[in-house]
């Protein structure tokens, strides 16, 4: 009975490392995603089978039963049951499908071996064990103004949420389900709005409890991570600010105030006489907020001074007799 390959599917080896196996579904989430694809179905049914694939690959325990008995570990405690008894051994081919046989028994495929384990013929019965949902994460793009004040955003996330045709049991009158053929679980789109709290900073991650995986052990997390895009005024080093403003001659020779921005608006800057180029400003508050905190960073403004130009005569007689005064 050919099955899915989720090393395939992800584009892996079958010794591939848990590193390797998340930075592939990564890449591909991204690639195949319904938001970067909006109306194609075969970019949602991709979608759907590479969260499929790292679902049960990027878990320890349901990836051992994986590797030992195909697209069909969710069965892996009935077949062990079964496998002292009848005799049964397994066989991988390249594609991930598996075969069994049995020495006794009478079973000549696959489907009779279900409807003997899973209740047809009363010899076991199905036992579903309470299994937490998994976890989900979400890359989420904001600016520094978003980041600054805090921003929303409506999500679409692929879901596998329980069976309604068999409740989740994957099973309808001792037959497995036509719908989710056995898994109990069946793949759904859901639209999420999430709220994106003050101070996020690249790489920040955002856990929201219970908005992950359903499971029949209660939801899995949504972890949201946070990527925020460069400024064209703001340099950000922590929950700290800086940036430059230019500052006139004449305010950093005789003193004087020149405008700020900042993320709220422009504030001024009171400048002593003979401030000298590049000296930094520190404005206490008017950085980042803290994340979680009421606490905020500062703005660091460092002053470049801008010469003037097109000199009238009087301003030129002016510099003449400051450089008299003043000689080199």
């Amino acid at each position: 009975m050919a099955g899915k390959d989720y090393y395939s599917i992800l584009g892996v080896s079958r010794n591939a490392s848990d590193k390797e196996i998340k930075q592939a579904y990564r890449r591909l989430a991204r690639q195949y995603h319904p938001d970067v694809n909006p109306g194609n179905k075969d970019a949602e049914a991709r979608f759907k089978e590479i969260n499929e694939a790292y679902e049960v690959l990027s878990d320890k325990e349901k990836r051992q039963k994986y590797d030992r008995y195909g697209d069909q570990w969710q069965h892996a405690e009935q077949f062990e049951q079964a496998g002292g008894a009848q005799g049964m051994y397994r066989d991988f081919g390249q594609g991930g499908g598996t075969s069994f046989s049995f020495s006794s028994g009478g079973f000549t495929n696959l489907d009779s071996l279900f409807e003997e384990l899973l209740g047809g013929r009363g010899a076991f019965r199905r036992r579903a064990q309470p299994v937490r949902g998994q976890d989900i994460e979400s890359l989420i793009e904001v600016t520094l103004e978003e980041a600054y004040s805090g921003t929303s955003r409506v999500l679409s996330l692929q879901m596998e949420e329980p069976c309604v045709t068999c409740r989740g049991t994957g099973r309808v009158h001792n037959a497995i389900c036509s719908v989710c053929r056995g898994s109990g679980v069946v793949g759904n789109v859901k639209r999420l709005e999430v709220k994106v709290p003050p101070g996020v900073d690249n790489g920040s991650r955002i856990r929201l409890a219970g908005k992950g995986q359903p499971g029949t052990g209660g939801a899995g997390d949504l972890y949201l991570v946070i990527s925020v895009r460069p400024h064209t005024i703001f340099e950000r080093d922590g929950d700290d600010l800086k940036t430059e403003v230019p500052l006139p001659l004449t305010v950093a020779v005789l003193g004087g105030e020149v405008p700020v921005p900042t993320l709220k608006g422009k504030v001024m800057l009171r400048v002593p006489p003979e401030t000298q180029n590049g000296r930094i400003f520190r404005l206490s508050g008017q950085g980042m907020p803290h994340l979680g905190t009421a606490a905020r960073g500062d703005l660091l403004v460092r002053v470049s001074i801008v010469l003037p130009t097109h000199l009238s005569d009087k301003e030129k007689e002016l510099f003449r007799q400051l450089s008299a005064l003043r000689p080199v």
